[in-house]
């Protein structure tokens, strides 16, 4: 987790953890991000940054996607913490689900990176031709805009499901959800995207 504990380097060289116990309660260090207190984001990665680092491999299941998409959370953190309401989530609930959306995002990405490397060859072996080509691309694209419309609940389940390959077992267990939660909120999901791309495809 090298490239990761880069976070951890302060201008103001090692930090040290400062500060009463109150200061430095989970929802007290968001509040010092909000305000630009570099340390109590050290501090935070302290306290979730192995938890954030296992739940994005497992997800990710190769070391450095997980890597990079700890460090995006964490700099997503950084940059959104004023928006963190405490009546809403717990502060690893909150932390934990940006880490849980960048290492997602990063498994789209590389679906999408192989799915170009791939294509030139495959289509040539195919003997697809620029129609099929297209149509492909806007299916690809209605798919991915039925996706952004559905809730977070419905649609980050069903990503993982598909891009990352996780059985409703397993996703129950990542998402912290009951597994007959996860079964309705897929079935939801799937159902209303069957309506979405009704039209479209």
């Amino acid at each position: 987790m090298e490239s990761v504990l880069a976070l951890r380097a302060a201008p103001s060289g090692g930090r040290a953890m400062r500060g009463d116990a109150g200061d430095t309660s989970q929802e007290a260090l968001l509040a010092r991000v909000a305000r630009g207190d570099e340390d109590a984001l050290g501090q935070l990665y302290d306290q979730f940054g192995r938890v954030a680092y296992g739940l994005a491999l497992r997800i990710l299941r190769d070391e450095r996607l997980a890597e990079d998409a700890v460090q995006e959370a964490f700099l997503a953190v950084w940059r959104q913490a004023a928006s963190y309401r405490a009546d809403r989530a717990k502060a690893q609930t909150w932390v934990l689900t940006l880490v849980h959306r960048r290492a997602v995002d990063l498994v789209r990405r590389e679906e999408r990176r192989r799915a170009d490397l791939l294509e030139p060859e495959t289509e040539a072996g195919a003997g697809r031709s620029a129609a099929d080509d297209a149509e492909l691309r806007n299916r690809r694209a209605a798919v991915q805009r039925a996706l952004e419309q559905l809730p977070d609940d419905q649609r980050e389940p069903i990503q993982l499901a598909y891009y990352a390959g996780l059985t409703q077992s397993e996703l129950a267990e990542r998402l912290g959800q009951p597994l007959g939660t996860i079964k309705s909120r897929m079935f939801t999901g799937l159902k209303r995207l069957g309506e979405l791309l009704g039209e479209d495809l």
